[in-house]
């Protein structure tokens, strides 16, 4: 296995509180999103809405997938000002979320 240098991800997945309504969602995906263009360690963002059948999501219902330039750019993206005026105009909105940061490893058999 191999270890990629630098690059850091993180996966996000969050679950909106049932009251949230759907112009709110939208809202925080394009503020969310645009962190990308304020945040110089922050290399791309990507998102997904849930699809599953089997209803295994525990109600998660967006998946978000952050990839920084090493574990310095994410801890910077954490105390970035416009990281922290995005999560305290959105923390109402969230139910719950859960999150994993890794380091993308190759694996050849």
């Amino acid at each position: 296995m191999d270890k990629a240098k630098g690059f850091m991800r993180r996966v996000l997945l969050v679950k909106f509180k049932a009251e949230t309504a759907p112009d709110h969602v939208e809202r925080f995906i394009k503020d969310y999103s645009n962190l990308v263009n304020l945040i110089e360690s922050l290399k791309t963002w990507h998102m997904g809405n849930d699809v599953i059948i089997d209803n295994l999501h525990e109600g998660f219902t967006h998946v978000f997938e952050l990839t920084f330039e090493d574990a310095e750019g994410a801890a910077a993206y954490v105390v970035h000002p416009a990281h922290l005026e995005f999560h305290e105009r959105i923390a109402h909105l969230v139910e719950k979320t859960a999150m994993i940061d890794y380091k993308p490893t190759s694996f050849h058999t």
